[in-house]
């Protein structure tokens, strides 16, 4: 069951300037839970946003440059093979950037996506969802709060 994770905007927008543009603490929990014990795969802008890598998770970074090495990573050409190298895992997640989001696309089994509702300027883009090879199964919204800015609904895709 490959799953990508993501937090996108309602104009489907990750990030700027290799950041996120909202800070949600329970949709970074909700990450950690889902993930922890998983291999995760990302590009390598992606990677080196992280100040640390993150606990109890194997990361697997896909890049083009050909001499990048990581002592806290596993780093493959592509998305193929970062899926050969997590194929023990039951559940590995892709985890973007946008890039390897529009690659995930074709191979997910599953979105667990976190919607906030707003937009916002941004240079990185979540893939449009298309309904006619995706199903809704779950959702559940969470509201402006003291800790959130932003209300913001988690969604959960399955291939049809």
């Amino acid at each position: 069951m490959i799953t990508m994770i993501a937090a996108a905007a309602e104009n489907n927008a990750l990030g700027k300037d290799q950041d996120l543009v909202w800070h949600l603490p329970d949709d970074f929990k909700r990450f950690k839970k889902l993930t922890s014990g998983h291999h995760i795969i990302m590009g390598r802008k992606t990677f080196e946003t992280f100040p640390k890598p993150l606990p109890n998770r194997t990361h697997i970074v896909i890049t083009r440059k050909d001499n990048y090495l990581h002592k806290d990573a596993t780093v493959v050409s592509s998305l193929e093979k970062a899926l050969q190298f997590a194929r023990k895992d039951e559940q590995p997640f892709i985890i973007g950037g946008g890039e390897i989001y529009e690659l995930g696309m074709d191979v997910a089994d599953k979105i667990e996506l976190t919607r906030v509702h707003s937009t916002f300027e941004a240079d990185t883009f979540f893939p449009d969802i298309d309904e006619k090879k995706w199903k809704l199964v779950a959702e559940e919204f969470h509201p402006i709060d003291a800790e959130h800015a932003y209300a913001f609904t988690y969604l959960t895709y399955v291939r049809k």
